[in-house]
This record gives structure tokens, sequence and C-alpha cells, in this order.
């Protein structure tokens, strides 16, 4: 036994030596300053927020250490660098240059001097969706805690897919490899077993809740497919009919097709985040309906709008009400003709409810699990918005939402993973910044200066 006891101490003086030789050797490569895009990459593999020295004035250590913490709490691909505007970081293919080097399928958030923007690969955000947030925290003069924090909390609850397996727990890289240093000495001290223990733990739980939400789910979809399906029967539409031309067999065909996706998506879906596509379909379904209607009718076709907010079923919107929520600030909601008669009227619209633990309850005011379904209906860029000072708004913006529900989207695959530079170029561009979301055009980060 106390020979035993000797050997164990031994070993962990052994590893104890071995630890203090692989800081004093890495110790001064951790006091260098880092600087440039290459830089910057490798401290974003490591971590999700970068901020290089000569940015240091623009985020604090605490404040960038926040707001790593809280996108690694959320498990999503969001990087994020603060970088100064000189030589080293020139705007013109900053965000290829940046991705490519770091190599990871991600939305790309960068802080260049007082300007801001974004990009993303089109598996995790739409190029939509990334210009739409660009542009609602963009505020002239705003500080980069601010901006970066709006940013961060509104792009986490839309943004699919999984942080990289190579991020630590070092929270934000302030232009120091630190990371492998702190890492090994979290291995030293708390061995992999524990870890292991609470990543198995936190995926039971997580797989647990992902199948409560998926029925609770398909509930409401199976309404919503099958009142789809009443719609198709009660269109007694047929493709020989007299005046039936090929562009309302289209149509026809369409709808079909739709209902068809929809209830097969559906039938296969495992995850809460499978409904999104299930909804999408049915959105489509109910388009090529309405064009289809207005052939018949001789009428001009209308415009492609979101459907009613106040239940999808309604069909295609065909105006902008402004609506207010208990306890919530007005905003512009698309709204079907008859509750838009309503709501001009003084009326309550006809909202869509769901089930919950109080009694039947409009969606917005129901729980997470309806995220990915109102996502298929409205899309991720514009659903925040409309469900902003609401029950099911405030879950969309919380970190802890986008971790367990993934924001609409239970995705633990999709982004995150390394790519090298095998990307969308399309999504990252060789262009001047423009905007948010792509490389299509001209201009300037739009913050406070530009370039």
């Amino acid at each position: 036994m106390r020979t035993r006891a000797i050997s164990a101490t031994t070993a962990l003086s052994a590893l104890a030596g071995l630890i203090l030789l692989l800081l004093t050797v890495l110790a001064p490569a951790a006091g260098a300053r880092a600087t440039g895009i290459s830089d910057a990459a490798a401290a974003l593999k490591q971590g999700p927020v970068y901020v290089d020295p000569g940015a240091a004035d623009q985020l604090s250590k605490a404040d960038a250490d926040a707001l790593a913490q809280k996108i690694e709490d959320a498990d999503k691909p969001l990087f994020v660098a603060v970088l100064p505007a000189n030589a080293q970081f020139p705007p013109e293919d900053l965000f290829q240059n940046l991705r490519t080097r770091t190599g990871i399928t991600g939305l790309y958030a960068v802080r260049l001097g007082d300007g801001f923007d974004a990009r993303a690969d089109r598996s995790v955000m739409s190029r939509d969706a990334v210009e739409n947030l660009v542009t609602s925290v963009r505020q002239p003069g705003v500080d980069a805690r601010t901006e970066l924090n709006d940013f961060v909390d509104q792009a986490l609850p839309t943004l699919r897919g999984s942080a990289p397996a190579s991020w630590g727990s070092t929270g934000a890289d302030s232009g120091a490899p630190v990371g492998g240093l702190v890492v090994l000495g979290a291995v030293a001290a708390a061995g992999g077993a524990g870890a292991y223990a609470v990543v198995r733990q936190k995926r039971r739980r997580r797989e647990a809740e992902e199948r409560e939400a998926l029925e609770r789910l398909r509930v409401v979809v199976d309404e919503d497919i099958t009142a789809f399906g009443e719609e198709l029967e009660r269109l007694d539409f047929h493709p020989a009919e007299a005046g039936a031309d090929d562009a309302m067999r289209g149509d026809y065909e369409r709808a079909l097709d739709s209902y068809d996706k929809a209830k097969s998506l559906m039938g296969s879906a495992t995850h809460p985040h499978d409904v999104r596509a299930v909804t999408e379909a049915l959105e489509d379904g109910r388009w090529s309906l309405a064009v289809l209607a207005a052939r018949r009718a001789g009428r001009p076709l209308p415009e492609r709008r979101p459907p009613c907010f106040f239940d999808p079923r309604h069909g295609p919107s065909t105006a902008d009400r402004t609506w207010t929520p208990a306890a919530g600030a007005a905003r512009q909601v698309p709204v079907c003709a008859a509750d838009a008669t309503r709501l001009d009227e003084g009326r309550d619209p006809m909202a869509r409810t769901v089930d919950t633990e109080t009694g039947r309850r409009p969606y917005w005011e129901a729980g997470p699990a309806y995220g990915p379904w109102a996502g298929g209906y409205f899309g991720g860029g514009m659903l925040p918005g409309l469900l902003v000072g609401t029950m099911l708004g405030s879950m969309l913006a919380t970190p802890a939402y986008a971790g367990e529900y993934g924001g609409g989207d239970f995705q633990d695959f999709q982004g995150g993973d390394f790519s090298g530079a095998d990307f969308s170029s399309g999504d990252f561009g060789s262009g001047d910044f423009g905007g948010g979301g792509g490389f299509d055009g001209g201009g300037g980060f739009d913050g406070g200066g530009g370039f």
C-alpha cells in the first residue's frame, strides 16, 4: 500500500512538472501580440469571441468573456471578432479571408473600428436573415458592447447548428493563444471521466426535452395538415375542367405536392427542428392555392406575402395592421382580409390557439416548442420582430432557448463543423462590405464610421 502511495505521489509530481514545463515553454507565446487575420482565425477556433489587442478599447475583457459565455451556453456556431480599422484588416475580402482561415461553418460578426457587419454560411442562416439582423442592430454611435450583445441576442435563437468541438471553456480570446494552456490545466484537474458524465447527462436531458417538444408539435402540425387537405377538397378543381390551362394545372400540382411533402416530412420527423420544413411546405401549398384562385377568377395574381400572423391556416396575408400584444409594444403584422376587418372594427383577431398548462392560449403565449412551427411559416429573420414582447418572443431572445431549442432548430451537426475552404463563396464573397448577408454590392460598414 505504501509503495502504491509513493508511486501515485511520484506520478502526480511528474505530471505537475510536465505542466510546469509546458507553461514555461508556451508562456512567451501567450504574451505575444497577436495581430492579423491568421491570428484572429486561430483564436476563433478556440473560442467564440476574439478581441484584437489593437481594439482592446472597444470591448473590455470582462464584456468579451460574458459575450463568449453567452454563445457557448447556447452551443451555437457564432463567431465574433473585434478588430481595429488598420492596414492589418483591410475591409475588402475580410469576411472571406477570415472564414477561409477559420474553416468552420457558422455565422461571423465583425466589429471593425466603429463599423459592424456579418456573414453566414447558408446552412446556418439565410442571407436575408443575416441582413435583417445586421440592419436591426446598426445604430450611429452605438458602443461595441451594446451592438454586439444586441446582435448575439437576436442571432442565437434563429441560428442553426452547434458550436465546434474545438472550442474549450476559455471564454473570449484577447489576442493571446492561451486556450491550450487552460484546457490542459482543466484536464489535469478534473479528469476526462467527470466531463464525459456531465456531457452524457446533458445530452440525455436534451433528448428527453426534444421528444416532449416534438409530441406537442405533432398535434398542432397534424391539425394544420388536415386543414390544408380540407382546403384542397373544397377547391373542387379538376385539371380537365373547362377553362383550365397549364398555369392553373401547375398551381394545383404544386399544392398537391406540398400537401404530400408535408405529410411525409411530419411522418419522418424525429426532432422538433424537422417541423420547420413541414410548415414551410404548407405555406408554399397555400400560396399555390391563392394563385390558382386568382387565375380561376380572372383577378391579378397576388403579391407573395407571409401567411396571416394570427393563424397561418388563414392563408397568405393581404395587408399589414398594427397590433399590440398584452404588455407589449405595437408592431406591424401581416394579416388576412378577415382579421384586417376585425382589427379595423376594434375586435380581436381569430388567433390560433394551442394547448398549454393553463388551457388553450394563442401560440405566441405558449412555450418554446412552438418556435420551429412558427419559424417555418414566417422565417427566422422575420419572426423575432413579430414576436418581440410576447412569451414566445421572450424565449426566442434568450441564449437558453437557443441552446435547448435551437431557436426553432434542434440541429446538432449542421453548423460548427470544419469545412476548411470548402464553402459557398457567394455567402462570404469577394466584394466590399454591403450590409450583411452577402457581398453583392459596394459600400462599407454602416456603423459609426465608414471606409
